[in-house]
């Protein structure tokens, strides 16, 4: 389980994340193979991926009907109803795995108020370094490796650090 970055009582107070403007968001979460069949194992409700689309949640319509949520996300209290276990790429957020220009870079959506607010704090900087040694141990670059497709293009994030998975 990766350190998480924003506190647990700033997130749920935030109303960004978890929600999106299309069904087919690029922000939608993608999931790793192995987290896939923990879900179809576990039989956890609402578990819909779309295979065709990077293996990325499938979302639902908000209550509202202004546009989509996390399967998830229970609207009602803003908390993730799986997450003990929820994916990956949940649990880096608001930092993201970008491919710029042949090279994985961790990025960071500016887009989340709490990261905005510290992006160049000493807080800030010690998570980076935290992250990004994480991600470079061979095991983290073992799974970057066989699930490429949590290394999307994502527009509107700052470039904080580069992986090297030639290792």
């Amino acid at each position: 389980m990766i350190k998480q970055f924003a506190p647990s009582e700033i997130c749920l107070k935030c109303r960004s994340c978890c929600r999106f403007r299309e069904a087919d968001s690029v922000w939608s979460p993608c999931l790793l193979e192995e987290e896939i069949q923990e879900f179809i194992d576990k039989d956890i409700p609402h578990t819909r991926v779309s295979i065709a689309i990077n293996h990325r949640l499938c979302l639902l319509p908000q209550a509202s009907g202004e546009g989509f949520i996390c399967p998830f996300l229970n609207e009602a209290d803003n908390h993730c109803k799986v997450y003990a276990c929820r994916p990956f790429e949940c649990q880096l957020y608001p930092f993201l795995l970008n491919m710029r220009a042949g090279k994985v870079l961790l990025t960071i959506d500016l887009n989340c108020p709490y990261a905005s607010e510290k992006i160049d704090s000493p807080e800030m900087r010690d998570y980076i370094r935290y992250l990004a040694a994480y991600l470079n141990e061979k095991k983290q670059l073992k799974l970057l490796k066989d699930n490429p497709q949590i290394i999307q293009a994502y527009e509107e994030v700052r470039a904080v650090a580069e992986l090297d998975l030639g290792k």
